[in-house]
């Protein structure tokens, strides 16, 4: 295969590109795409390139998209005021409508996307290809659900068929009711059931920070946990990090923590040596 045919020239060297898709042959990687970044379109056209570029190299990869930020656009354009418990989002049954319709249209916004660019992907969502089952959350937050079964099958019959699994953070519960899923933890239950080689958490922020806010290249779930509990990993960060670690004691062999906004980030990732981001092993 001619690497440098498919390759950007800003992307990752050749030769380290070679090593790592014989590493990736046969293995899977989840990728989460946070709404944040998503608002800035230069970014997501980096994204939609990059994820080309794997599917034309043909590593397997899965994506999970966020779009908490388009959602608050909709939810203001309605003038619906929400508000938060424990970083979810508090959802009735006007605001799960909302959100329903946001993420399948972004959902849509990104197959098209990578249509352009030759590369088939297929829409997963509460309307097409629904693979999440979910139970409630817990009652105050109304419809938002937490993933207890994954229709793994769904996702093998389109990775099969050199195609990309767009999978929008929405599940079905009891009466086929809609369900909000926080972003990460769809990825990481993603993840966990297909036992991905790798899940990458794409953000807009450089990954996890030390005390002088110093970038850490690799950690370990322990040491996560003690940075959670002296307060140096905090606010937005906590979720992706409990994420993360739930997904490499179930399987996963390793989490990236990484910065969307970096040209090519999910390239250097995961064909460098170094990669881009923190690393989280178990």
């Amino acid at each position: 295969m001619k690497f440098e045919n498919i390759l950007p020239i800003d992307g990752p060297p050749i030769e380290q590109v070679s090593k790592y898709i014989e590493k990736y042959k046969n293995e899977l990687i989840v990728i989460k795409y946070g709404g944040n970044v998503f608002i800035d379109r230069n970014i997501f056209n980096n994204f939609i390139a990059d994820i080309s570029t794997l599917n034309k190299l043909g590593i397997s990869i899965v994506v999970v998209h966020g779009g908490g930020p388009r959602i608050k656009k909709e939810l203001d354009k309605s003038n619906i005021q929400t508000k938060f418990i424990r970083g979810l989002r508090v959802t009735d049954k006007k605001i799960i409508n909302i959100v329903e319709s946001v993420l399948i249209d972004f959902n849509d916004d990104i197959v098209n996307s990578l249509k352009k660019k030759g590369t088939e992907a297929v829409s997963i969502n509460t309307k097409k290809n629904n693979v999440i089952e979910v139970v409630p959350e817990s009652e105050e937050l109304g419809f938002v659900g937490k993933p207890y079964k994954i229709n793994n099958d769904i996702i093998k019959n389109i990775l099969k068929k050199k195609m990309i699994p767009i999978i929008s953070p929405l599940g079905l519960g009891n009466n086929n009711q809609t369900y909000n899923i926080n972003g990460d933890t769809a990825a990481g239950a993603i993840a966990k059931s297909l036992k991905s080689r790798r899940l990458l958490l794409m953000t807009n922020i450089e990954g996890v920070l030390d005390k002088n806010k110093k970038l850490i290249p690799e950690i370990n779930s322990t040491a996560a946990n003690e940075m959670i509990s002296d307060g140096t990993i905090s606010g937005g960060m906590i979720p992706k990090i409990k994420t993360s670690i739930d997904a490499v004691n179930n399987g996963v062999t390793g989490v990236a923590i990484v910065d969307a906004r970096v040209s090519h980030a999910c390239l250097f990732e995961i064909f460098t040596d170094t990669g881009a981001g923190t690393l989280l092993r178990k």
